[in-house]
């Protein structure tokens, strides 16, 4: 039978999600972050893209940006409102992932836009053990000087210093141990 507009009702549309060319239009605009190409990005926030849209893991775009060392493009988003502490749906967030990775122009960049310097994942990592772990003492130092806890403790008990000495980061754990020493050592002493 032939539809008649003006005898039946239109036909049932399937309305469950978001249409092929959405996903596809949603996957480029993951792949720019990933780039860092933060003149694309800026582009697509001016025409109404939301700055917190996430994908299927909850990543963010400044998650992806931030994991991937894209600095500008971090900047970008974060001018357009974008959350600095959005966490993915393993509780990570951008500023963890950057020091995962290694990105001290990053870790700035979202500490300048307002990210919490202790952020701890569910477990209770911060940046600073991460960084600590992967031996990465420039960034140790800048988020000790932005106000990271040294002595914040993980949900096992472990502090930056130990998770470096635990993972053979030594440059890492004699900074995190000077801290330390630095913190309890009365004034003049």
């Amino acid at each position: 039978m032939q539809y008649d507009p003006n005898r039946n009702p239109p036909p049932a549309q399937s309305n469950d999600g978001p249409d092929d060319d959405m996903i596809a239009f949603a996957s480029e605009v993951f792949d720019v972050a990933r780039r860092g190409d933060a003149t694309m990005l800026d582009a697509l926030l001016v025409k109404g893209l939301p700055p917190n849209l996430r994908n299927d893991k909850g990543d963010s775009l400044v998650m992806l940006a931030s994991y991937h060392g894209h600095a500008d493009a971090v900047r970008v988003l974060l001018e357009h409102k974008a959350d600095p502490n959005l966490r993915n749906d393993n509780g990570q967030t951008p500023i963890a992932g950057a020091a995962f990775k290694g990105f001290a122009d990053v870790i700035e960049t979202l500490l300048d836009h307002g990210a919490d310097v202790e952020g701890a994942s569910p477990d209770g990592r911060t940046a600073l053990m991460i960084a600590a772990m992967f031996n990465r003492v420039e960034i140790v130092e800048l988020l000790i000087a932005r106000g990271a806890d040294p002595e914040a403790r993980d949900a096992g008990g472990f502090r930056a210093r130990d998770a470096a000495e635990k993972m053979g980061a030594p440059d890492t754990a004699a900074r995190l141990a000077q801290a330390a020493n630095s913190r309890t050592r009365p004034p003049g002493v």
